[in-house]
Parts: structure tokens; C-alpha cells; sequence
């Protein structure tokens, strides 16, 4: 079951105490992995849902559709005949216009630049540890990226998010101390926002109300997926024969 969440964001207070920010961290850390085994449960069941729908009810859609575009088709192709007996004409077709090749992209100067900056500061090879290497390399891949089609507004925000993270703190005194558990704790919040605006995207897509309805009618002892089959299998049937009565020739 999804819980909403309301968050609230940490103050900024400059009397927090280490062992408090501590404490805050912790609780988050705890908060954060039972949000993300939460949207691992969501996404999982998703994931059967559209693997089941598609086997049961997406492969009829599917086979519904071709047999309205040949019933279209068929159609058409017989006004053609009648319009080619009527007036014998020969049909003319316009020749389709040049194609248009896509427009080179180029790096710019200040995006050269922009990079460099950006790779001296998070190379993952200045990394204290394990942690804050792979965190450098993500990063890095995402600059690499970036760079690759000249994007200067996602190389600045990877920047701009590195000099507000914990890494970004030099020192080992207790105020450099404090301010990476404030940085950290602030990335916490952000990380369980987004989460939040995760799992609502989720339950307002169209395939997880459907699912709802399907399990909403399952409880009641109905087969909604069921139901939607026959429908679809009895409308294939009529297609069949309207496409049949179509391309009959005496």
C-alpha cells in the first residue's frame, strides 16, 4: 500500500548540534530506504500488471487493429476499381519532397570551458573514497553526456549540484562536519520529494487506475480483464467477417 508523505524540510539552524544532525540523518536514511522498497513494490507490480495485460488484452487490440486496417484498406481499394471503371483514368501520385538532413550541432567555446571546469572538480581520480568516487563517476558520465551535444544548461546544473553537495566541504573540523550533514541531510529531502512525485506520476498513470479497477473488481468476484477478452474476441469475430464479406467475389 502506497503512504502519502508530507515532508518537511530542515531548518538551516546554526545551533544544531552534530549529534543531532546525526540523529536526523539517521532517521532519514531509514525513511529513504522504506520509500524506495516501497516504489521497488509499486514498479514491480506494475511491471505484471502491463506483462499480463499485454498477453491477455494487448495482443487482441493488436489483432483487432490490423483487421481494421485491411477492412480500410479493402474498402478503399474497391472505390478505387469503381472509380477506375467509371473514368478510366490513370491515377497520378506525387513524388514526395527532398529530404531534409538534420542540422549539425556544434560545441561551443564556452561549453569547452564549462566542462573543463566541471571535470577538474568532480574527476572521479580526487575522490576520499569509494563512496564519493562513485558518486564523481555518475556524475561525470552525466558531464560526459552532456558535453557530447553541447548542453551548457545540464553541465551547469551538474556543477551547480556538485557545490551543494556534502563532497564539496573541505575539512575535518567540526563546522566542516556539521555542514556536510546539513548538505547531506537537505539531499535526503530532496531525494524523498522526489519519490513522492514519483509514486504519484504512478498512481495517476492510465495503466495504474486501470490496474486499481481490476483488482477493485477482483475483491468483489469480478474478471474485468476476463470480460474485456470476450469483448474483444467477439468484436475480432465481427471484423473477420466484415473483412471476408469484403473481398468476396462471386
Amino acid at each position: 500500500m502506497i503512504v502519502d508523505v508530507t515532508l518537511v524540510r530542515s531548518g538551516r539552524s546554526e545551533d544544531d548540534s552534530l549529534d543531532r544532525l546525526h540523529a536526523k540523518l539517521t532517521g532519514l536514511e531509514a525513511v529513504l530506504h522504506e520509500r524506495a522498497a516501497e516504489i521497488a513494490r509499486a514498479k514491480t507490480d506494475l511491471a505484471a500488471f502491463r506483462i499480463r495485460y499485454r498477453q491477455e488484452v494487448g495482443l487482441l487490440h493488436e489483432e483487432l487493429d490490423e483487421l481494421h486496417d485491411a477492412i480500410a484498406e479493402a474498402e478503399l481499394d474497391e472505390k478505387s476499381r469503381r472509380s477506375e471503371d467509371d473514368a478510366g483514368g490513370d491515377a497520378t501520385s506525387a513524388s514526395p519532397g527532398p529530404r531534409r538532413e538534420p542540422l549539425p550541432r556544434f560545441t561551443s567555446d564556452a561549453v569547452r570551458k564549462l566542462f573543463r571546469d566541471v571535470a577538474k572538480i568532480i574527476h572521479p581520480d580526487l575522490a576520499r573514497d569509494e563512496l564519493t568516487r562513485d558518486r564523481r563517476h555518475s556524475l561525470m558520465v552525466e558531464a560526459n553526456r552532456a558535453y557530447a551535444i553541447g548542453d551548457e544548461a545540464r553541465l551547469r546544473s551538474i556543477l551547480d549540484a556538485w557545490q551543494r553537495s556534502p563532497e564539496a566541504v573541505r575539512g575535518s573540523d567540526p563546522e566542516a562536519m556539521r555542514q556536510r550533514l546539513v548538505r547531506r541531510i537537505a539531499e535526503m529531502e530532496d531525494q524523498l520529494a522526489l519519490y513522492a512525485a514519483d509514486l504519484a506520476a504512478m498512481t495517476e498513470s492510465p495503466l495504474w487506475q486501470l490496474k486499481t479497477m481490476v483488482d477493485d473488481a477482483s475483491t468483489r468476484g469480478k474478471d474485468l480483464i476476463g470480460e474485456m477478452v470476450a469483448r474483444l474476441k467477439r468484436d475480432i469475430l465481427v471484423a473477420r467477417n466484415r473483412l471476408d464479406a469484403i473481398q468476396w467475389t462471386p
